[in-house]
């Protein structure tokens, strides 16, 4: 999953999510038990990537994963984002059928293989989660601080530092 600044939680994306709780101190809401893992990239590394493989002519027809294969739980994701807003929320879980219906299913994990991509490539991840979730978190106290009502908010620029 690509993460970055202007994504809204509200199509379902769980890194602005728990961001938005966490930074309005309101309850973090897992869904399900909180054991499925996800990875997430940021988006300036999901960049970079995609443009090594475009210079790449040995990469016309293939397939290949861009992402991040560092996997975490949503419970350690919850923590990880509550612990860097400044842990005032606490972790709520709620049942997949209360968010979703009897009928969804959810994947377990969710984790590219990126030999491909590094071996065209030879691509490094450049942020971590942790830098991601930080400067997520600035970016929305800057934008917070222009239009109290979130509403119209001119997004800065994303930080451009390296790990």
């Amino acid at each position: 999953n690509t993460v970055g600044p202007r994504q809204r939680g509200r199509y379902g994306m769980v890194v602005p999510r728990f961001v938005e709780q966490a930074a309005s101190g309101k309850p973090i809401t897992v869904f399900g038990d909180g054991h499925q893992t996800r990875s997430f990239c940021d988006v300036r590394d999901t960049v970079v990537a995609l443009d090594a493989v475009a210079d790449k002519a040995t990469s016309d027809g293939l397939v290949i994963n861009v992402g991040n294969d560092r996997e975490i739980s949503m419970n350690a994701l919850a923590a990880l984002i509550n612990d860097r807003a400044g842990g005032h929320s606490v972790i709520a879980h709620q049942p997949y059928r209360e968010a979703y219906g009897e009928d969804f299913e959810d994947i377990r994990r969710r984790r590219p293989d990126l030999a491909r991509l590094r071996s065209l490539t030879g691509f490094v991840h450049r942020y971590t989660l942790e830098q991601t979730v930080d400067d997520l978190l600035a970016l929305r106290r800057t934008t917070e601080e222009e239009t109290p009502d979130g509403h119209g908010a001119v997004v800065r620029s994303w930080p451009q530092h390296a790990a």
